[in-house]
């Protein structure tokens, strides 16, 4: 089963947003359920009927909210709750990553700062998103040995997150990549698509060797692992997610990925 929120104006209808996903899910003959996404986010009780397996593919959730539909689905979710969490927040995935992510440090703003050793340059973000489209004054860090730029660079942050802001701040050593990112899908831990990034539709990825990361993502039933390439001709991870509540990229026919995840 395909779970998908539906729209917020006509109930019947699946959000629009997904409604490719959801046509091509029918068609393939799947299962296609709805679910009020704001009474999820929320915490408020919802009901999802049925007895199959269910993919979620929707908007964001915090984890306290994913838990509550993981209840709502009586276990029937292909991703836990604890699964959601360790691959939604940065620190539950990073460790297993860390050979090939860049360096990072979190907790509150100083800490953070402290075990990236107050020095170079850095990038901010929480535990589940940064604020990239406001790089200069709430994602960049030029140098952390600037207490104050660094201190200026946080308070935007926290004010553009705001209710939003999840966990603690995360510091990332800045590395430069070039390039667009690449997307890739993986399924109980095989590689299943690879497309481009939301933000770059239009620039598809080369082909890239993604075994490398097989063993870090054991254990996640469906998640997504963004790549960029490094100045010296490396590809890095950017970020890991949970596949249920990432973004399609509009280059990539809604067929397809529905082939790939179910």
């Amino acid at each position: 089963m395909l779970l998908v929120p539906r729209d917020v104006v006509n109930p019947r209808r699946v959000d629009e947003h997904f409604a490719e996903e959801a046509a091509a899910a029918r068609a393939a003959g799947h299962t296609v359920a709805m679910v009020d996404h704001d009474a999820v986010a929320a915490g408020r009780a919802v009901r999802v009927d049925g007895d199959e397996p269910v993919v979620y593919r929707g908007w964001m959730l915090g984890s306290a909210a994913y838990a509550g539909l993981a209840d709502a689905c009586g276990g029937r979710l292909r991703t836990s709750a604890a699964q959601y969490r360790r691959g939604h927040e940065l620190p539950g995935w990073y460790e297993a990553l860390a050979p090939f992510t860049p360096e990072s440090a979190w907790g509150d703003f100083e800490e953070a700062r402290a075990g990236l050793g107050n020095r170079g340059a850095a990038v901010l973000r929480d535990y589940t998103k940064s604020m990239k489209h406001y790089w200069y004054e709430a994602a960049y860090i030029p140098d952390l040995a600037d207490a104050g730029k660094a201190w200026a660079v946080a308070r935007r942050f926290r004010e553009l997150r705001g209710d939003d802001f999840t966990g603690g701040y995360v510091l990332r050593r800045f590395e430069d990549f070039t390039g667009a990112e690449a997307r890739t899908w993986w399924v109980d831990g095989e590689c299943r698509l690879v497309t481009a990034h939301p933000d770059t539709a239009g620039q598809l990825p080369p082909d890239i060797d993604v075994s490398f990361l097989r063993d870090a993502v054991k254990g996640l039933p469906f998640v997504t692992v963004d790549l960029a390439l490094r100045s010296d001709g490396q590809w890095r991870v950017v970020e890991l997610g949970d596949g249920q509540v990432s973004d399609r990229p509009t280059s990539t026919p809604a067929a397809e990925l529905i082939a790939a995840i179910l």
